[in-house]
């Protein structure tokens, strides 16, 4: 208990505290909104091809993170394109861009001159690492995801539930199918020092997983998977720091653990129920 206390009195603790509240608000908000509308494998592909991002910020010499935001962000829009398409093809475009991205990103590091040292933070995340700078980034981004979300609460509830309804009531879909995925790449920004570009999708998925178990509306979904992220967040960082192991993937088993516990009890409560009926 004294190593726990002594490491809460350090700075860089507090920056990564911080860093964790701010990527939980996006990851219970974007997250839930990317589980209900079924867009797992979208946030997958735009994760990953945030990748070429990072590339480019080594090869030009710029700052990572507007750098990455900005590609991120013409890929999301990209791979929005495509599923609006119709293409029977789909899923099969969003991996190969998905791919690309990747690709990009480790041909233009190994072109940038010198050593990426930062690499491996982009990778599995770095988030005792995050400067003060990032947070008042992270605190925009939040604020702008919120901001979005609210504005469009109601039309994004009804496109998540029924596409057809939300048309006919005159929802913006076409603006709303693109904002969506903008979105998602604001939040995959937001959270890759944290957890990494590898591990953010279970971050975004997991949370809101386990919040729809108990949540009766979009709105509550939002709130219950903030808190449960934020409860793997912190619980994750405090072990990795008291371990001396990986902080982002500390995380993300914690998150991991707690989704194989709930749903295996789950499956043993409706087993036993219907033993008894």
């Amino acid at each position: 208990m004294n190593d726990l206390w002594q490491l809460l009195s350090f700075g860089f603790m507090h920056n990564a505290l911080l860093a964790g509240v701010l990527a939980s608000v996006a990851c219970g908000v974007i997250g839930s909104l990317v589980v209900v509308n079924r867009m797992v494998f979208l946030a997958g592909g735009i994760a990953h091809a945030a990748y070429g991002g990072v590339g480019l910020s080594f090869f030009l010499g710029w700052p990572a993170l507007p750098c990455t935001l900005g590609f991120t962000a013409g890929a999301s829009l990209l791979m929005g394109a495509v599923t609006r398409s119709k293409n029977e093809r789909t899923d099969t475009v969003v991996g190969v861009l998905w791919a690309a991205g990747m690709a990009t990103g480790i041909i233009l590091i190994d072109l940038s001159p010198g050593y990426a040292a930062d690499l491996m933070g982009f990778l599995f995340g770095s988030i005792l690492a995050v400067p003060a700078t990032d947070l008042w980034v992270m605190l925009v981004l939040d604020l702008l995801v919120i901001g979005l979300t609210a504005f469009f609460y109601h039309d994004l509830l009804a496109m998540s539930f029924d596409t057809e309804f939300a048309e006919a009531r005159g929802a913006p879909v076409v603006l709303l199918h693109y904002l969506l995925p903008l979105m998602t790449a604001l939040c995959v920004v937001m959270i890759v020092r944290v957890v990494g570009l590898i591990l953010v999708i279970a971050l975004v998925t997991i949370p809101p997983y386990l919040a729809e178990r108990k949540a009766r509306s979009l709105a509550g979904m939002m709130l219950r998977a903030c808190l449960w992220s934020l409860l793997f967040c912190t619980l994750g960082l405090l072990v990795s720091a008291l371990l001396d192991i990986t902080s982002g993937a500390c995380i993300i088993a914690v998150a991991a653990g707690c989704f194989f516990l709930l749903t295996g009890w789950d499956g043993l409560r409706k087993y036993f129920a219907g033993q008894r009926s």
